[in-house]
């Protein structure tokens, strides 16, 4: 199977090629190699020939998006269409990267992958019309998989910052009334691999770790596990807050658990779920032997 992979350099990137099966024939885009901005994206995909596209590349930055909605909408909406495209074209499958920022966090129970979306900002506008743009694709087959909170050894994250911050601070404040679940790129990488694998999926699904927390209760655990395995030399005091002590430009979803439910069950074992905070702490073990 020949596998495009676009945002080869982002964190779930990064574990989709290490963790890519040996007999993948893997085209690892960069930026650099497929600017998914381009107006000729579609001929250049089409040239690649892929019989499988992995969407993990995304304008992500936020708050940034407020400012810059052109550039997300290019890149987690439009650029999507043109990757449909070329796939519908090629008879190829593709699997597209979504977010909880989908919904507005108003509900009092995990979001389900056919509840109605309300996205509070341009970011979740931006990927939720991405998904979208799949459905107006004749022909295509395509499985949308939203995550959360994702971390990686590699690239820029919430576990990394709260690593420097907590090495460099006397205390820290974070938010501690915004509630989801964390994600390790590896766990989600070998999901969307196993998804690779199946002649028919369903057409949404939901992946995070196992557990829900609010970035509180995520940085306490931080701290904690890098204390205990020599990353940090001491605990600093940590104190919640909440989000109307924090503004910023773009409004989070106060509630964004999704319900994982239906896509263990579309994996049948196939990849073992696991709590957030045991993924956490595989993640850090791998980040000290670095």
């Amino acid at each position: 199977m020949r596998v495009l992979i676009t945002g080869a350099n982002g964190q779930l990137g990064y574990e989709l090629i290490r963790s890519a099966p040996e007999t993948i024939e893997l085209i690892a885009a960069t930026r650099q190699d497929l600017d998914l901005q381009a107006v000729n994206l579609r001929e250049q995909v089409l040239a690649l020939k892929p019989d499988l596209i992995i969407n993990a590349a995304a304008y992500t930055a936020v708050d940034r998006a407020e400012s810059e909605s052109e550039v997300a909408y290019a890149i987690n909406a439009r650029a999507v269409r043109s990757l449909a495209l070329a796939a519908a074209e090629l008879g190829a499958t593709l699997l597209q990267v979504s977010t909880d920022f989908v919904f507005d966090g108003t509900s009092p129970v995990a979001y389900l992958p056919d509840q109605a979306t309300s996205p509070l900002g341009v970011y979740g506008a931006s990927k939720l019309a991405g998904e979208q743009a799949l459905a107006e694709v004749d022909g295509l087959d395509a499985c949308v998989v939203r995550t959360a909170w994702v971390y990686s050894t590699h690239g820029g994250n919430f576990v990394k910052t709260m690593l420097r911050l907590m090495a460099e601070k006397p205390s820290l404040s974070v938010v501690a009334d915004q509630i989801g679940t964390p994600t390790w790129a590896n766990g989600l990488a070998r999901v969307l691999w196993a998804l690779a694998r199946m002649e028919q999926r369903p057409k949404r699904l939901h992946w995070t770790d196992l557990g829900v927390a609010s970035w509180y209760d995520f940085a306490v655990a931080i701290q904690e596990e890098a204390v205990a395995r020599g990353l940090l030399k001491n605990a600093i005091a940590v104190r919640p807050i909440t989000t109307d002590e924090y503004p910023t430009p773009a409004q989070r979803p106060a509630f964004s658990v999704l319900d994982k439910r239906s896509t263990l069950a579309a994996l049948d074992g196939a990849v073992e779920a696991v709590h957030w905070r045991a993924a956490l702490r595989t993640m850090l073990d791998e980040l000290g032997n670095q």
